[in-house]
């Protein structure tokens, strides 16, 4: 996972494409602050005035006006674009830990996918040799047809099983190289554990992800930014001035002159009520983004974490309960059946239960992982945090036999199991 993670962070599109809004941010940034430029002007008056001897009339040639700001509008039209610039680096820091998150959930959505692909080979193993043994049973008279027919059932519905996970494990591998931004490099396996689930705790994630998640630190930004948007409307009525001046050459009269001029918008119906109106309506929507934001969050955590702990939960309750449990009920029905007490179906009943038991128990710590991974995302982990206690293995299932039991006569009591037991990895 932690090769996934390393491509993600240093190649991931998504990433490249924050880091470049975070410049575009600093651009408009500096954009605001620039001083406007001054104008340069010819104007030639007078053209053909017959009072002038050569009719050359009045050239005005360079006048040049400049434009003075006033009411601090440039400080406070960057106070604003600083605030995108926060939020910009804030939205980097967001997808970051996104990529992080949606890393580590695909990563262990395929292993579980992988490790699930395992057990049921096993399983189908399981099953063909429980047919085979209920088929040599069929044959001696120690079963009804139905019996073998219900063996047929389990072992081509766990073929099917086996059959569709593996059909989905490219998906799975594919959307894990997606998601890291490296679409072209498909793993033929991944490698992890299931050991050291991280522990959460409901009410420390939900708090620290609503003081410290980006999306939040980012809607208290808004909030300065639509603030310093309603100071900078409030400003525009200021009038800016224009000052002018200029080389005036008369040739009517021969003389050498120059001008000097200074204007200014008169504020009269354009006091520019509807920006400012309009910029606090925006302030007033920002306010609402943070309660919205921190509302989202907030759901965000208790589904992640409600995936988290029932998994982790079910886990539990397979690996200290149902698994040893139906361990020793197989023992006690296979210890049965040698001494003549038990058919043999109910040994198969008890050994695809030990199967289907560890399916649940893999496809449970899959979920938990998954909901862990998003819990990190939401707190922006670089690292898993201290484990839970580590887990035991869960117990192996052991088959009923490897290899069909002697025919036996009608009558002659019951079919006596070989003394050969594997051990389910």
């Amino acid at each position: 996972m932690e090769d996934f993670l390393r491509l993600a962070v240093e190649q991931n599109p998504r990433l490249a494409k924050a880091n470049l809004a975070i410049d575009a941010a600093r651009g408009r940034h500096l954009q605001a602050g620039l001083y406007p430029n001054p104008d340069v002007a010819v104007n030639w008056d007078e053209l053909g005035d017959r009072s002038s001897p050569d009719r050359l009339g009045i050239l005005t040639a360079p006048r040049i006006s400049q434009t003075i700001v006033t009411g601090h509008k440039l400080t406070l039209a960057q106070a604003v674009a600083a605030r995108e610039v926060d939020q910009a680096t804030l939205e980097l820091l967001g997808e970051r830990f996104a990529v992080v998150g949606s890393v580590r959930g695909a990563f262990y959505e395929a292993f579980t996918l992988q490790q699930r692909a395992e057990i049921l080979a096993e399983v189908v193993k399981l099953a063909d040799d429980a047919w085979g043994i209920g088929k040599t049973l069929l044959d001696n008279k120690q079963i009804a047809r139905l019996d073998l027919i219900q063996l047929e059932v389990e072992r081509e519905r766990f073929r099917a099983e086996l059959q569709s996970a593996r059909r989905e494990l490219p998906g799975a591998y594919r959307r894990l190289a997606a998601v890291a931004g490296q679409n072209a490099l498909v793993p033929e396996a991944v490698k992890a554990t299931f050991d050291n689930l991280p522990n959460y705790d409901a009410e420390v994630v939900r708090q620290a992800v609503l003081e410290y998640h980006p999306q939040a630190r980012s809607a208290r930004v808004g909030v300065e930014r639509a603030q310093a948007a309603v100071r900078r409307a409030e400003v525009e009525p200021i009038p800016n001035l224009t000052v002018s001046a200029g080389y005036v050459r008369q040739f009517e009269n021969r003389s050498h002159d120059g001008s000097v001029g200074v204007s200014l918008p008169v504020p009269m119906w354009n006091r520019n009520q509807g920006n400012i109106r309009a910029a606090r309506a925006e302030l007033g929507m920002a306010i609402q983004n943070v309660g919205q934001t921190e509302n989202e969050l907030a759901a965000r955590v208790a589904t992640a974490y409600q995936a988290y702990a029932a998994a982790r939960e079910r886990a539990e309750a397979y690996r200290k309960e149902l698994i040893p449990r139906a361990e020793e009920t197989y023992q006690l029905s296979l210890t049965a059946f040698k001494g003549g007490q038990f058919e043999y179906l109910r040994v198969i009943q008890a050994q695809r239960a030990i199967a289907e038991a560890r399916v649940e128990y893999n496809r449970s710590l899959g979920e938990a992982w998954k909901a862990a991974a998003e819990l990190s995302g939401l707190l922006m982990e670089e690292s898993w945090p201290a484990p839970i206690s580590a887990p035991v293995p869960a117990p192996a299932v052991a088959p009923a036999s490897a290899s069909a039991p002697a025919p036996s006569k009608p009558g002659a009591g019951p079919v006596q199991m070989p003394p050969e037991v594997s051990k389910f990895p």
